[in-house]
């Protein structure tokens, strides 16, 4: 049973107004977040700037699900893996739409996805308090890393947190001899990278600093290509290893580096076209211990390490865990 894949605004929009038989809007993207914004790209002025048209509302999809998620559980490879399962399993099909972590949410908000599956746990508080969602649970996490070019002109190989590395890069960016490279796109790892942005008491800006407005793996190309530094997920790093990427890891394992993932039922309060039942479903699925377990395999057989870490409330009960 195959999946239909929309990995950009033009095919969203596109199924979207095909669907509710209208012309197509953009999606407004979400803004939530209290790091410190680069101001030194044209592109990052202009998307301040921008008006944003009302979304387009879709219809409803009866035996479809449609899940709006972030660009890392595309780009490593997870929900190829995953998903036939589940389609198999309830006779069904699931539209994925992978976006950044902020756009997920606004899908959902908007009323243009049935659950997300997302990685940025202050904004998915905010969208359950809100009374966006109406149910959420923990799924699974891995971590951020820092990667760069071998020579590492900053010098933060083995620097113990990734505030005092990103410091080391702006000051060596200032300098004319570093690039960063960032998503720019408002998703999970976006958030994080500003967080910690903020955390060093640094507002990026200048020539050294790309807000990019891409995915993971487009950034990781574009660091690969240009020798410069940038924050990552482990998982779509550790994929892009295999088609190129040789970067080195230069930072891991600071505690602030943690990702988690959780899974978001968008509420049937936002219409018709939300099919809450196989939401419902999906979460019960992918928090279950076989489906945690497919999820602890994932990696091991390429890496010698499952990419994510299974973290549901059903896995850790019989793990041990709280």
């Amino acid at each position: 049973m195959s999946k239909k894949l929309f990995t950009s605004y033009a095919l969203i929009v596109f199924v979207i107004g095909l669907i509710a038989g209208c012309a197509p809007a953009a999606i407004v993207e979400s803004t939530a977040t209290t790091a410190p914004q680069p101001t030194d790209t044209a592109a990052s002025q202009s998307t301040a700037t921008a008006e944003q048209p009302e979304p387009t509302v879709r219809s409803a999809t009866p035996g479809r699900l449609i899940l709006a998620t972030t660009t890392s559980t595309q780009d490593s490879g997870l929900l190829d893996y995953l998903l036939p399962d589940f389609e198999k399993e309830f006779n069904t099909e699931v539209d994925v739409i992978a976006v950044g972590t902020g756009q997920a949410l606004q899908l959902g908000k908007d009323g243009n996805a049935d659950v997300l599956l997302v990685h940025a746990r202050a904004q998915e508080d905010a969208f359950m308090q809100a009374g966006d969602g109406s149910r959420r649970e923990d799924v699974m996490y891995n971590d951020f890393i820092i990667i760069g070019p071998e020579s590492d002109p900053a010098q933060i190989k083995g620097t113990a947190t990734a505030a005092e590395a990103f410091k080391k890069i702006a000051e060596t960016g200032a300098a004319g001899n570093a690039t960063f490279i960032s998503r720019g796109d408002k998703s999970g790892t976006h958030t994080k990278e500003l967080a910690i942005w903020k955390s060093a008491d640094i507002a990026p800006e200048g020539d050294w600093y790309v807000s990019a407005g891409q995915g993971m793996g487009e950034v990781l190309t574009m660091a690969n290509e240009q020798q410069a530094y940038t924050l990552s997920d482990r998982a779509t790093y550790l994929a892009r290893t295999q088609n190129g990427l040789v970067l080195p890891i230069l930072v891991e394992k600071d505690k602030s580096l943690l990702n988690p993932y959780g899974v978001i039922a968008v509420t049937s309060d936002k219409g018709p076209q939300i099919n809450s039942d196989l939401a419902t479903k999906f979460i019960d699925w992918i928090i279950s211990v076989p489906a945690q377990q497919k999820i602890n395999e994932f990696g091991v057989a390429d890496f010698g390490q499952p990419l994510f870490v299974p973290d549901s409330k059903p896995w850790n009960d019989t793990q041990g865990g709280e």
